[in-house]
């Protein structure tokens, strides 16, 4: 799919998407990020933190318990994805 083709399903300018491609225009908004996911097959989270940005849902989840989250970020940061992956299925599953 041509980089025009994509910008035309998400609703903005080929060469608005060629400048944000080529770091010379900030990321689009959320929502236009999430719909480039979507055309592009991709994890919308990923596309985000690519932009630096993180989705307005985990936000609100941070922002109830922010001691709490920002704690548990710094503790899983040096962790290995297996370890990680172990915590969000036994927390998926309500094993703790």
């Amino acid at each position: 799919m041509s980089l025009r083709q994509v910008a035309l399903r998400i609703g903005v300018e080929p060469a608005f998407l060629s400048k944000v491609e080529r770091g010379l225009t900030p990321p689009p908004s959320e929502a236009k990020i999430v719909a480039l996911a979507e055309v592009l097959g991709e994890d919308p989270d990923l596309l985000l933190a690519m932009a630096g940005k993180v989705s307005s849902d985990l936000l609100q989840i941070i922002r109830k318990r922010p001691r709490l989250f920002g704690e548990l970020l710094r503790q899983l940061k040096e962790q290995p994805d297996h370890a990680i992956l172990k915590v969000v299925r036994q927390v998926s599953d309500g094993d703790w």
